[in-house]
């Protein structure tokens, strides 16, 4: 019989008001039929990862598995409540905000992380100016990289209450928090071109190794997809996110619209 979990209950926060990606800016998002400026998804995905966290501790953080999908926003200030149940293994995550279903996903604990050679992803500059996107910016088959990201001391601290997660287990062993996978996989994106406001809706993540506080964090990732349906353009991304240039911490599919069809009609 499947096993429902304790929920976890999160007043969002918004991190990205001042970012790049305008559809975190109130006024924007409005503009394309939101509320407000959206949560980001990356890190409505770390709300989602105190559960399995919680479940099976350091072993998850090792070589746990997750996907997740978003459906419909999280909005600053509102209460998200991530819900799941347990059945053979397998977590079923749901996350509710205003009564409505905003995500999806399920996560479970493989019995011993796949092997990953580092040679199979092709480690190449960040360009050196970005450009305006365009359906030739994700070309499929492209390689691309991340300027490397590291968070330590304060900023690792004000990562975990950003995203409100208070498992001791971050601080007790020093240990990178999921979420900043994720939102080192976004950077594949923003690293490379100029986007107007573009929407995160889904991710898979295979980790391969604990991340630690103060890791150089880089990605290596190529453009899988990239194609129009319902008037907006996606781009998918296979990737392996690296620490300090040696060890992988994960291995991820990433799909995101870079262009809405509101924008790219305009």
């Amino acid at each position: 019989m499947p096993n429902r979990l304790e929920t976890h209950r999160v007043e969002a926060y918004n991190t990205a008001k001042q970012s790049e990606n305008k559809m975190h800016d109130d006024a924007v998002a409005r503009r394309f039929g939101f509320s407000g400026g959206l949560v980001p998804g990356v890190d409505v995905f770390a709300y989602m990862m105190h559960v399995p966290v919680a479940r099976w501790g350091r072993d998850f953080l090792s070589r746990g598995l997750v996907e997740a999908r978003f459906i419909k926003p999280v909005y600053d200030g509102e209460t998200a409540d991530v819900d799941a149940t347990e059945h053979n293994g397998l977590l079923t995550i749901e996350v509710f905000s205003r009564t409505e279903l905003c995500a999806t996903g399920t996560a479970s604990l493989p019995t011993a992380a796949p092997a990953v050679s580092l040679n199979d992803y092709i480690a190449v500059p960040v360009v050196a100016e970005r450009k305006l996107v365009s359906p030739a910016t994700f070309e499929t088959g492209k390689w691309m990289s991340t300027a490397p990201r590291r968070w330590a001391g304060q900023d690792a601290a004000g990562y975990l209450a950003d995203i409100r997660e208070a498992d001791p287990i971050f601080a007790r062993e020093g240990l990178g928090h999921p979420g900043l996978i994720q939102r080192v996989m976004n950077r594949v994106l923003v690293d490379n071109t100029i986007l107007g406001p573009w929407i995160h809706v889904g991710s898979r993540m295979q980790l391969l190794s604990a991340a630690r506080v103060g890791d150089e964090i880089t990605a290596r990732a190529k453009v899988t997809a990239n194609y129009e349906k319902k008037g907006h353009r996606f781009v998918e991304l296979d990737a392996l996110v690296v620490a300090n240039g040696t060890t992988p911490l994960a291995y991820c599919q990433h799909t995101a619209i870079y262009q809405p069809r509101e924008q790219t009609a305009a």
